[in-house]
């Protein structure tokens, strides 16, 4: 690929989001029709691909101090901007809470699982309201919309490029030796644009402090308890700082996380980690750039294959991404790069991806845990060999590997793990 090609790609998937990207994904849709209608709607029905809802269950949505999709769908409707794409629902207020909660009461959301979906990531919501109808489809991507209409009138229709599981037909290809190369060739000034995620992804870790969100594992390990166990050290810190802002994040925290491939965990565990050692390692600027360059092209290039909802949680992708950039700030070269990709296959394919969730911030901290640790062994040239599971010589062949893993041997993983999320006993109950 060429150079501008690349920095359009990243442009592309490394962008701010508010809160767990699908029930935003799905407020965005929401959004789209309700303009479309242009009236507030008296009935919203939404169908969801199986891998949209497994996600948005149980995640809790900025300003409002509740969980799930019922409200992000409602705020969609009344305050909902498809301009702000995965920020879609900034200006929410108390007063739009509650009239949120008044359309729920009135029973005017319906969500059903479409078991036809073409993609992975398929969202379709129809709005009525006086005799009029506006139906939004958004699929393949979080903010991609395929498919507009207002009553009998088609607006915008281009559902025929994903009737191939959901390929665009232009996707871009990447090999891992472009990846490292383009990272550290390319002129400073064209990727300081990554830089954001840093500002970003930082401001998230320290609201978390600041307040009780989720599990509060980043701020359990920023105790005098957790420095006890994890010691007070490069390592428990970029433990604490990247669980920090996946607590905030997941718990409904009014503030924007730069997402990485649709995923602000993603985002998060391809950053934070990358920040904090470059930080206490005394890493130059430049060096800091170019390390979450790699750190994100490299998420983005697993993810190419692997698809943007999958049974193998994200966290294994982007701890990949954070364990090569780690590996270069520790002054490792191409060949201990491949090496921290092949350890970090060798180690956490096959991680079930259970919902976003609060307890995501458990599945990041392995996943970034384990990737300080492999950027340690790769720099000293340890590696996993080809005698060993899904490792072959070839890098590219080994992402391809875990890639088919995640994205087709795990297909049944998936529908068992929904099945499990739907069938729950109350509470209480066994």
């Amino acid at each position: 690929m060429k150079q501008e090609e690349i920095i359009a790609l990243m442009k592309r998937e490394v962008v701010p989001a508010i809160g767990c990207t699908e029930p935003m994904c799905v407020a965005l849709c929401v959004a789209y029709a309700t303009e479309t209608l242009g009236r507030r709607p008296e009935q919203i029905t939404v169908r969801l691909s199986a891998n949209i809802l497994k996600n948005a269950m149980g995640v809790g949505i900025p300003g409002t101090g509740m969980v799930g999709l019922p409200i992000a769908i409602a705020l969609g409707a009344l305050i909902g901007k498809s301009e702000y794409q995965l920020q879609v629902l900034h200006d929410c207020t108390p007063q739009a809470v509650a009239e949120g909660k008044e359309l729920m009461a009135k029973g005017a959301i319906r969500i059903e699982l479409e078991k036809k979906a073409c993609d992975n990531l398929y969202v379709d919501v129809l709005c009525q309201a006086e005799g009029h109808s506006a139906q939004a489809v958004i699929a393949h991507e979080h903010t991609r919309l395929v498919y507009l209409c207002l009553d009998d009138k088609v607006i915008t229709d281009e559902r025929g490029c994903l009737q191939d599981g959901g390929e665009t037909g232009t996707a871009d290809k990447l090999s891992l030796r472009e990846v490292f190369d383009f990272a550290m060739q390319t002129p400073l000034e064209l990727l300081e644009f990554i830089n954001e995620a840093r500002t970003l992804n930082e401001k998230a870790a320290q609201e978390a402090l600041k307040g009780n969100y989720g599990h509060e594992l980043g701020k359990t390990l920023s105790r005098p308890l957790g420095k006890g166990i994890m010691g007070d050290s490069i390592f428990s810190h970029i433990l604490s700082t990247t669980s920090c802002a996946c607590d905030a994040r997941m718990a409904g925290a009014m503030i924007p996380v730069m997402s990485n491939s649709g995923s602000g965990n993603q985002g998060i565990a391809a950053t934070l980690p990358v920040v904090v050692f470059a930080q206490e390692n005394h890493n130059t600027e430049e060096e800091l750039t170019r390390a979450l360059v790699l750190s994100h092209l490299t998420a983005i290039y697993i993810k190419q294959s692997l698809g943007r909802l999958s049974a193998l949680c994200g966290c294994v992708v982007a701890s990949t991404g954070s364990s090569c950039g780690i590996t270069y700030l520790m002054g490792g070269n191409y060949e201990q790069v491949v090496y921290s990709v092949k350890n970090m296959i060798a180690n956490l394919a096959g991680m079930v991806c259970d919902g976003a969730k609060p307890s995501c911030a458990l599945k990041v901290s392995s996943g970034v845990s384990t990737a300080v640790l492999i950027a340690m062994l790769a720099i000293q040239n340890k590696y996993v060999t080809n005698v060993e599971g899904l490792i072959e010589d070839d890098v590219d062949r080994c992402i391809l590997n875990l890639t088919r893993v995640g994205a087709k041997g795990m297909e049944e993983t998936d529908r068992t793990v929904l099945d499990i999320m739907t069938h729950k006993a109350p509470a209480g109950e066994v």
